[in-house]
């Protein structure tokens, strides 16, 4: 993996607690906001936002809140709109794994 020297990546945060969620649909606010390294608050009014948007869906489990993404929703960027998130997190999916792998 390169350093990250400059500190920039190539997904906003949006699409950090995207990925975060997708891995993990339970996950608490609080644990992908440690995931993607910014305030829950920050978290939760992303979640707000990709839920209204339709990216998101929630359940309630007991007491707690499951995340689903809409699989077959597309990139809203012209240059990426072709590409579907559900095709996107599978390729995210296989790199965690792969990485999980070598651990």
């Amino acid at each position: 993996m390169l350093p990250m020297s400059s500190g920039w990546t190539f997904l906003s945060n949006h699409g950090h607690v995207l990925v975060s969620v997708a891995l993990d649909p339970d996950a608490r606010m609080r644990d992908v906001a440690d995931a993607v390294g910014i305030t829950e608050r920050a978290v939760q009014h992303i979640v707000r936002e990709l839920l209204d948007q339709g990216y998101l869906r929630k359940e309630k489990v007991g007491r707690r809140n499951r995340y689903f993404v809409a699989q077959d929703a597309h990139f809203r960027h012209d240059l990426e709109s072709a590409v579907t998130l559900g095709a996107f997190l599978e390729l995210v999916a296989q790199g965690a794994d792969r990485q999980n792998s070598r651990a």
